[in-house]
C-alpha cells in the first residue's frame, strides 16, 4: 500500500495531505524535529526524531519505499527519496522527478554559492492559495498514477 511521508517541520500543507490521504485511505507519517499537535485521524502518525541537521531526512529515507510519496521542499531529501523509487512533491505542487532533480540540485548549489559571495540572503516567494491548490491537484494526480500502476502490474 502506498504511504505518504511528510517532512513536517516547516510544511504548510499538512492539513491538505491528511484530507487527501483520508479520502484514499492512505497512511501518513509526519516526521519532525519538534513536537507537532497530534491528530485524531487513525491514518496519521507523528514521528519526532532527535535534533540534528538531517535526522528527519534520514528517518524518512530509512522508511520510504518504491511506490510511496514524499512531501518536502528539501531538494537533497527529494533526491534521496527518488533514489528509493518514491514519488516526491514539493508543498507548492511541483513534482521532483529523476529527470528534474539534477537541475534542482545544481540550482540549489548555485544559489548557496551566490549567497556566500554576496553575503546576502535568499528571498523566497510567500506560500499562496495557488500553491496550495496546485499541491492538492498534484497529490491527487500522483495517487491516481500510483493506483493505475499497481492495477497494471
Amino acid at each position: 500500500m502506498t504511504a505518504i511521508f511528510v517532512d513536517g517541520d516547516a510544511c504548510p500543507v499538512k492539513a491538505e495531505v491528511e484530507k487527501v490521504a483520508g479520502r484514499h485511505g492512505l497512511p501518513v507519517t509526519i516526521v519532525s524535529n519538534g513536537g507537532l499537535r497530534p491528530s485524531a485521524n487513525p491514518l496519521l502518525r507523528h514521528v519526532t526524531v532527535a535534533q540534528g541537521a538531517d535526522a528527519a531526512d534520514d528517518w524518512i529515507v530509512g522508511h520510504i519505499a518504491a511506490g510511496d510519496i514524499a512531501v518536502t521542499a528539501d531538494i537533497p531529501l527529494a533526491a534521496r527519496c527518488l533514489d528509493k523509487g518514491a514519488r516526491v512533491l514539493a508543498p507548492n505542487g511541483k513534482a521532483f522527478t529523476p529527470q528534474s532533480i539534477g537541475m534542482a540540485l545544481g540550482m540549489r548549489e548555485l544559489s548557496r554559492h551566490l549567497r556566500e559571495l554576496s553575503g546576502g540572503e535568499t528571498r523566497h516567494a510567500g506560500f499562496s492559495r495557488q500553491d496550495r491548490s496546485s499541491f492538492l491537484g498534484e497529490l491527487e494526480n500522483c495517487i491516481a498514477a500510483l493506483k493505475r500502476a499497481k492495477l497494471s502490474s
